[in-house]
């Protein structure tokens, strides 16, 4: 018998994952070689996913710390243009948490170029809104910095530039986080307050934070144009929410708690705990509540009795996740929506003991609540095969640190906006196998892939029990197309919802694609959506038909939909 050696170095049949087919692969933390993001394609999925949870293969720490590396990369090359993506990404509301954009300005602030240290300080108010943004701000920024001038007046500035009412809203719905209080904030920004003008009700603002409801008919002391202290302010310049917040607290009756709540558009951090047990407080709290806030507590709203089947509530409920401006204005994310389904329906906590009855209309509401927040996706009329990797791997860590969602649970929910949108899809899952899969030379793709059966009328529930009870295995990312090729089904686009971590197969999954675009004669784009935060990819950069794009990205949709049109026709 002749010795074949050519076939041990042959590219014709493929290079198995486990060994380099480009130059510019390495070695992924499950083994196999892929390719890897630029340094701004690493920074949009940090800013995006984060890496709170880890991944199956990295801890939280391990992949926070080469993040923090390639965010210093970003910043010493261009820090302005840096600071600009991360502002934007963060304002736009494209990601489900903004702690990595406040870590990453954080970072910013700190670095040694004065250029940039000055547009993060600029761009505090479009990335820090709200009090707690702040806290976590103050909290990261000591890592990299001290509290200079410019650090101080931009703080200051948080406060002052704010109108009054909005100021007061700030302080009483926002006191504190992980232990950073307004107080400490004001105590770190020093003397720069008392450079600016104030109003009298701002003041008042500040004098409460330094020592609470100490309120006379004294005028604040001035000496040289300027605030001495903050001694006793008159009444009359404290704005109307402190001092009904302070009412709040000496409240002895649930009737007084409501006349509150309902005069003063109140939220339920002003609540006192005694009264967060009363159905009354929290209808008239659900009167007024912002949306993101409402999301959040559909399990105590439905535990105390105000949300039921048919409720004037529920109804209430069911048109706000309805309500595309709302969504819009209140950057509601879609991932929270998914999170707050998910644990709506198992009807109890993620931590905690509070338990209810769901109400079906509720979950049919976060059901379409989830498309909506994702904004208008216009079909491509292509056809899309969407590829879940429902490997070992997919089924550990979780997205954007969101309890209760994995990156397989993820990606089904995502695939269904493909699924709603288009008229031209299908569905699968695939799977390696395990160690051994990827030395067969002959492998049966069919064996390893799995129709899924997900329609645009499933709910995201059936959707996450379908995807949930899917058999788990290696990763090889080479298998939507493989089994395209062998099944003959014409593909305009695959969409592969991966964490990048292939390692199973005898073939790398861009040579999978070309070898596809030969045989079936097809120009087959390729779409990666990278579900955790690491910097590995599957799609060559070299080739103008591959893209990458981040998962939960509410970008990403539209981004997927405008590749696809783009030579298609769409």
């Amino acid at each position: 018998m002749t010795t074949r050696y050519a076939q041990h170095v042959s590219k014709r049949q493929g290079t198995s994952q486990s060994e380099k087919a480009d130059p510019k692969q390495r070695k992924n933390s499950a083994g196999g070689y892929t390719f890897t993001l630029d340094k701004w394609g690493r920074l949009d999925r940090w800013l995006i996913l984060g890496a709170e949870g880890g991944t199956y293969y990295a801890t939280e720490r391990k992949l926070t710390k080469q993040n923090a590396l390639c965010i210093q990369a970003c910043l010493d090359e261009d820090g302005p243009k840096t600071v600009e993506r991360i502002a934007s990404i963060s304002e736009a509301g494209r990601a489900p948490k903004n702690d990595p954009a406040i870590f990453a300005l954080a970072m910013a602030a700190g670095h040694k170029d004065l250029a940039t240290r000055k547009a993060a300080l600029d761009n505090l108010q479009r990335v820090c809104r709200i009090g707690t943004h702040l806290f976590a701000f103050v909290d990261s920024v000591k890592e990299f910095r001290g509290w200079g001038r410019a650090l101080r007046e931009a703080v200051v500035k948080w406060y002052l530039e704010r109108e009054e009412d909005q100021l007061a809203y700030q302080v009483v719905k926002y006191q504190q986080r992980n232990g950073v209080a307004h107080r400490d904030v004001l105590r770190l920004a020093g003397g720069a307050l008392s450079d600016y003008e104030q109003s009298r009700a701002q003041q008042a603002v500040f004098r409460w934070i330094v020592a609470g409801d100490n309120f006379g008919t004294r005028e604040v002391t001035r000496r040289n144009g300027k605030d001495a202290t903050y001694g006793t302010i008159a009444r009359k310049h404290v704005p109307n929410l402190i001092l009904a917040y302070e009412e709040m607290k000496q409240a002895d009756s649930e009737k007084q708690v409501v006349k509150l709540i309902s005069e003063y558009r109140m939220t339920h951090e002003m609540v006192p705990n005694d009264f967060k047990k009363s159905k009354a407080v929290w209808e008239a709290l659900l009167e007024n509540m912002p949306i993101g806030a409402m999301v959040r507590n559909l399990g105590k709203l439905s535990n105390v009795g105000v949300l039921t089947p048919m409720s004037k509530a529920s109804k209430l409920v069911a048109a706000r996740l309805g309500d595309q401006a709302q969504i819009n204005k209140a950057r509601l994310h879609p991932l929270a929506v998914l999170v707050a389904l998910n644990t709506y329906r198992q009807g109890k906590g993620v931590r905690g003991s509070l338990t209810w009855t769901p109400v079906p209309q509720v979950i049919d509401a976060l059901d379409s609540a989830f498309n909506l927040a994702f904004g208008a996706i216009q079909p491509t009329g292509a056809n899309r095969l969407i590829a879940l990797d429902v490997s070992g791997s997919m089924g550990g860590g979780q997205i954007a640190g969101m309890p209760g969602i994995t990156p397989r649970i993820g990606s089904g929910a995502m695939a269904m906006t493909t699924v709603r949108t288009e008229a031209n899809y299908h569905v699968i899952g695939f799977t390696g196998g395990g160690y051994g899969y990827g030395r067969r030379s002959n492998v049966n793709a069919n064996e390893a892939v799995t129709s899924l059966n997900l329609s645009k009328n499933m709910r995201l529930d059936q959707v996450i029990n379908t995807i949930s009870g899917l058999p788990f295995g290696g990763t090889d990312c080479a298998l939507p197309m493989l089994w395209a090729l062998q099944n003959k089904i014409e593909v305009d686009a695959f969409e592969i919802y991966t964490d990048n971590e292939t390692w199973a197969g005898n073939i790398h999954p861009h040579e999978a694609l070309e070898r596809y675009r030969q045989k079936m004669g097809r120009d087959a784009k390729l779409i990666v959506v990278g579900m955790t935060a690491t910097d590995f990819t599957i799609a060559n950069p070299d080739d103008t038909g591959m893209l990458d794009i981040v998962g939960f990205d509410t970008a990403a949709p539209s981004i997927m939909a405008d590749f696809i049109r783009e030579g298609f026709g769409g």
